[in-house]
């Protein structure tokens, strides 16, 4: 579980005290069902008024911030100097970024809305993190508006941004996130249609040059194929979850009762093949919430032969089965 740093929380909250609970949730309100229908994507015009962008950082940067950490947590292999977040929008994956890795010096946040631009830099001036408070937020239109000039590009992240764009611009993208030279991290919904977009770009980066470190635990096709009705037909798709503390607020504007929720989504994170070094025989990946019964926890993982498998542990290896109540969906497990 990751929650929003204490920083950014109480920073944010200042902002969206500048509003009504009854405005925001009226803009959170239009915000979740342009999202669940597969509309125009959030970060479009919808986003005109201050209130608008206020109640979109309320609604989606708890959760996106929750899924670039768990992102990060699997990729402790990085240690990024300099940062190029594409359609960063207000900010939520640089924050993630900062926190799992203090290396970062450089961040450059990309969004074509000017106003999400703008609270979150207005955010970051509170981060206790000197590259945050030192960012650079730059409008730009994608894909013509990346690389920006004179901003390196240890890492190249982009969080639910595929979907917004249609086929050949996402290539397009794709491409010059690769060529920029470092690791490059892609998240998109944990949805049939967000792991097909995941799973073409994975093949993408693969072909120009690139080698998988997370999820998969193997550069080989993936084992689930796809998604139901898909190119390969499999009827499964590979996602991952984070859970995220609701506050109060949070849970007023959205209407909710729960203290919490889930954000679910699939991701890819490459690095240039020149530049890794890929395990001989690397642990599996967990690739469903672990199912802990007495004495037992069955696990769903990717193994590094490139299967999908089942596997049952129990007392019978003390070790191990200490080891496999302590495993989260998401987490690396022995093969």
């Amino acid at each position: 579980m990751a929650d929003l740093p204490n920083d950014l929380r109480t920073a944010l909250e200042q902002r969206l005290a500048e509003h009504s609970a009854a405005e925001l949730r009226a803009a959170v309100t239009t915000l979740m069902a342009t999202y669940r229908s597969g509309g125009a994507p959030a970060a479009g015009p919808i986003l005109s008024r201050p209130v608008e962008v206020a109640a979109y950082a309320a609604y989606r940067m708890p959760a996106t911030y929750a899924a670039m950490r768990s992102v990060f947590g699997a990729l402790p292999m990085l240690s990024p100097t300099s940062l190029v977040d594409v359609g960063g929008g207000t900010g939520a994956a640089a924050w993630a970024a900062v926190a799992a890795y203090p290396s970062i010096t450089a961040i450059t946040v990309l969004d074509r809305v000017d106003g999400a631009l703008r609270l979150g830099a207005d955010l970051a001036r509170s981060a206790t993190s000197a590259a945050l408070r030192n960012a650079t937020w730059q409008r730009a239109m994608l894909p013509a508006g990346f690389p920006p000039a004179g901003s390196p590009a240890d890492l190249v992240t982009m969080s639910y941004v595929l979907g917004e764009l249609d086929g050949a611009d996402r290539q397009a993208l794709v491409d010059r996130a690769a060529a920029a030279g470092g690791a490059v991290v892609i998240v998109e919904p944990g949805t049939p249609a967000g792991y097909a977009r995941i799973l073409a770009t994975r093949d993408q980066l693969l072909a120009l040059g690139h080698a998988v470190v997370a999820p998969c635990p193997h550069q080989l096709a993936c084992p689930l194929g796809g998604p139901v009705g898909g190119p390969r037909g499999a009827g499964d798709w590979c996602h991952f979850g984070a859970r995220v503390n609701r506050t109060a607020l949070h849970r007023r504007i959205k209407g909710a009762d729960l203290p919490y929720e889930d954000e679910k989504f699939s991701y890819v994170a490459t690095v240039p093949a020149v530049a890794a070094t890929i395990d001989a025989d690397p642990e599996a990946r967990v690739i469903r919430r672990p199912a802990q019964r007495k004495g037992l926890v069955a696990l769903r993982l990717c193994r590094p032969d490139g299967t999908a498998a089942d596997r049952t542990v129990t007392k019978r290896d003390p070790a191990l089965y200490r080891r496999a109540r302590d495993t989260s969906w998401g987490d690396a497990f022995p093969a």
